[in-house]
């Protein structure tokens, strides 16, 4: 029997906030299961829409007793300065613990997951903030031909990547490093549009693992916006889900 729990006490989201990120104390862990967490799935990041986007990478989240595909998407960030941390599911005393994302002035831990485009366990390489403006580093992230203010900086890219999506035993081996410990320091909670992204996902039968174990939208161009599938084509306009499912729990 695979159990799970959804901790209604704090906020019933994915996203309600934990100030405990890479310890074993699971007081504010919003969603606890014994199912183990799909791989992270290789798909093509679709260009940067407009200047001020931001790419926060895909990532499996939980609804119905099942996995859920949240696609990478673009989205405007709360205000000038912050970067996106990753949140990231951790086994912890046999149960697969999520700790949720945040923005905040530096990027701090994310489980040593392999996002990909620039979030590639540790750190982050996708561009930086150069007065109220962000930069975008031209190989990592795609841009659009509308976005000027890129620069390049070459980053070595593991292919042979683990695809691992949990950090701990049988999956990611990784501890935070001191800038990944000050970085979990004085954040921002996701916006309303990143929620509400991740609740009309789990509306879409096509992105459930058990249901399809390749999600049928990978990315989006906005939360709303454009959808592409793994290989970076645009997919029709409300094609891909697969019909409602209904029921967060």
């Amino acid at each position: 029997m695979i159990l799970s729990f959804i901790f209604l006490f704090t906020v019933p989201t994915a996203f309600a906030q934990d100030t405990n990120y890479y310890t074993n104390d699971q007081a504010t862990v919003t969603i606890k299961t014994q199912q183990v967490p799909p791989p992270i799935p290789d798909y093509v990041q679709p260009p940067c829409p407009g200047d001020g986007y931001y790419w926060t990478p895909g990532y499996w989240a939980w609804a119905s007793n099942d996995y859920y595909w949240v696609p990478g998407v673009w989205v405007m960030p709360p205000a000038v300065n912050l970067l996106w941390t990753p949140g990231y599911w951790a086994f912890i005393d046999d149960f697969y613990c999520w700790y949720p994302g945040y923005w905040g002035a530096q990027v701090g831990y994310y489980g040593g997951i392999n996002y990909g485009f620039g979030y590639f366990g540790n750190g982050f390489f996708g561009g930086r903030w150069e007065g109220g403006r962000f930069r975008y580093n031209t190989s990592v992230w795609r841009v659009g031909r509308n976005v000027h203010n890129t620069y390049v900086e070459r980053v070595n890219i593991d292919n042979n990547r683990n695809r691992a999506s949990f950090n701990g035993g049988g999956g990611i081996n990784y501890r935070p490093n001191r800038d990944e410990v000050r970085g979990i320091q004085n954040h921002t909670p996701a916006n309303v549009e990143q929620r509400s992204h991740e609740i009309n996902m789990s509306n879409e039968r096509g992105q459930f693992h058990n249901t399809n174990p390749k999600p049928a939208v990978h990315s989006m161009s906005a939360p709303g916006g454009q959808r592409f599938d793994d290989r970076g084509r645009q997919m029709r306009m409300g094609g891909g889900g697969g019909g409602r499912r209904g029921g967060r729990g």
